[in-house]
């Protein structure tokens, strides 16, 4: 027994170096990792933790909780990629451990570590897990509100459990909530609505603890929403209005993809599982008819309601569909004990297969890149040469998880695929370092420091760069370029130049002053004269500096 545990920890232990090991190592990339990293860094300078601000102007598009944390991480640790990042990377290795705890309990010691080596090791999971984004927190929050419910609702569950874990599922509820809004609630809500139509289980509702849980629920997300509305009245509409129903339902964000769009992101998404998965859904749906609740059941619609009601939205990214992951990784790590060894092998050579479908298809990925631009060639080229590794990788994986289980040896083959599928997924993340030039601010930024003081202006024409303020520590002031930020403009007009012309006078005014300009933008400025000095520029942008002794 005492080796078994020393074994599992030594496990445990080099799964998380290798999960966090390249936190730091990359660039934070536009948009959404520059956003998230900025917004608790303004919290932490202003002191202000109940306002969200996105370059000094509020921003009430999502709630607080990653914020929070992120923040509390700074305080900590220090502002740094890593600990931008640390929230997700967090909840990620979380959700392994939870599939990992919750498959034991429902399945077998077996089957939940089968299905803590899926979920670990699926691409989708680990990609999100490494980015930051606010997509891993409320996946995590949703999936353990999931587990925790199936804990509690499961046959073999001792009595005296039952509430703890109901009320471990209403916080983990409030906590998704707190993450990125009603999806927290409408999500599980509606699996479980339709669990008991199909079951016919309407005694599953007095089981819930709702009196209870509905309070925990209050008491952990109302003292902010409400804090928040009282400081800023216009939020309650912006928030629930327009940041869910609108979303949902209209176009506006250009999110758009067809209602099919998230069936290749799932196929893709749980490589090198795929194939499994295919099996473990086709047996999901089956009815056991010596259990009262039907687990298998559960999770298939969880997952499936998780992916219509995405499928169905007009607004549709890549990481979307990530809270049936879990469930997925629980209901695959059941099947796989069921599994016979030649079944195995022939299910996991796709993986290879995939492996060499990518191999062959970066020699043209020159036709992908921008003809006019050599720099963006060289940089994707820069990348490939990782992705071939990666693909290498994949393939001598899954054909050493073929040979293994062909051999009998199950657990060792999915160590092998699991393995490489978590290599595979890191050295495509850290290849990504190579466009950082173009995907990040970090380069640029490193230029414009020599020249910015305390306090000079520095202003943002027509673009905004979301990560150049956390690297430089400060905002800019924006000019006629609103985007996501029109709301809190709105709101403080003030803080923006509203037109070009205007822009003008107010730099002809400035003593000193930096300025973030797009090169179409600059090049008008110079057929104006404006006075401006080059202090650098990249492909996409150009900072300008602004000195009395400054020839146009």
């Amino acid at each position: 027994m005492k080796i078994a545990v020393a074994r599992t920890l030594i496990a445990l232990l080099a799964f998380a170096a290798v999960w966090f090991s390249n936190l730091e190592y990359r660039k934070l990339v536009n948009p959404d990792e520059g956003r998230y990293a900025e917004i608790p860094r303004e919290m932490v300078a202003s002191g202000d933790w109940i306002t969200p601000r996105l370059n000094d102007i509020k921003y009430f598009e999502k709630p607080a909780l990653q914020y929070w944390a992120t923040a509390a991480a700074y305080t900590v640790f220090g502002e740094h990629q890593w600990t931008a990042r640390l929230w997700s990377a967090l909840t990620g290795l979380l959700g392994v451990l939870m599939v990992f705890f919750t498959g034991r309990r429902l399945f077998g010691a077996q089957a939940g570590l089968y299905a803590a080596l899926v979920l670990g090791s699926s691409l989708l999971w680990v990609l999100i897990g490494h980015v930051n984004t606010l997509d891993m927190g409320v996946s995590f929050f949703l999936s353990a509100a999931v587990c925790a419910f199936l804990l509690a609702q499961h046959d073999a569950a001792e009595a005296r459990a039952r509430t703890p874990w109901m009320l471990a599922a209403w916080a983990a509820l409030a906590l998704a909530l707190l993450s990125k809004g009603l999806i927290g609630l409408v999500l599980p809500a509606a699996a479980l609505v339709l669990y008991m139509l199909i079951e016919r289980d309407w005694r599953l509702a007095g089981r819930l603890r709702l009196f209870a849980g509905v309070a925990l629920l209050l008491a952990l997300t109302l003292p902010w929403f409400v804090a928040v509305s009282r400081a800023n009245p216009e939020s309650f509409h912006f928030f629930f209005i327009h940041e869910h129903f609108e979303r949902f339902l209209t176009r506006q964000h250009e999110r758009y993809e067809a209602p099919y769009y998230f069936v290749s992101v799932l196929l893709a998404g749980m490589l090198p599982w795929t194939l499994i998965l295919i099996d473990a859904l086709a047996r999901a749906w089956k009815r056991d008819p010596q259990q009262r609740f039907q687990v298998r059941r559960f999770l298939f619609l969880w997952a499936a309601v998780v992916f219509v009601f995405f499928s169905a939205s007009s607004s549709k990214l890549l990481p979307y569909i990530l809270p049936m992951f879990p469930a997925l990784a629980l209901l695959i790590g059941a099947r796989l004990t069921q599994l016979g060894a030649r079944a195995l092998a022939w299910q996991t050579l796709p993986a290879a297969l995939a492996g060499i479908a990518l191999l062959a298809l970066l020699p043209g990925i020159g036709r992908y890149a921008s003809r006019d631009d050599s720099v963006e060639l060289l940089l994707l080229y820069d990348y490939a040469d990782w992705l071939y590794v990666a693909a290498l990788l994949q393939i001598a994986g899954a054909v050493g998880c073929a040979w293994l289980a062909w051999r009998g040896k199950t657990q060792a083959a999915l160590v092998v695929l699991a393995g490489a599928g978590l290599a595979f997924a890191q050295l495509a993340l850290s290849g990504h370092e190579s466009l950082s030039t173009t995907k990040s601010a970090y380069h640029i930024a490193q230029k414009i420091k020599p020249e910015l003081k305390p306090g000079m202006p520095f202003y943002s024409v027509d673009t905004y760069d979301q990560s150049l303020q956390f690297y430089l520590r400060r905002s800019t002031t924006m000019v006629a370029y609103k985007d996501e930020l029109g709301f809190g403009i709105a709101q403080e007009p003030e803080k923006f130049i509203p037109t070009l012309a205007q822009f003008e006078t107010t730099w002809n005014a400035e003593r000193e002053a930096l300025a973030l300009i797009p090169p179409r933008a600059y090049e008008a400025f110079r057929a104006k004269g404006l006075p401006m000095r080059l202090v650098a520029r990249d492909t996409r942008r150009i900072v300008v500096a602004r000195h009395l002794a400054a020839n146009p």
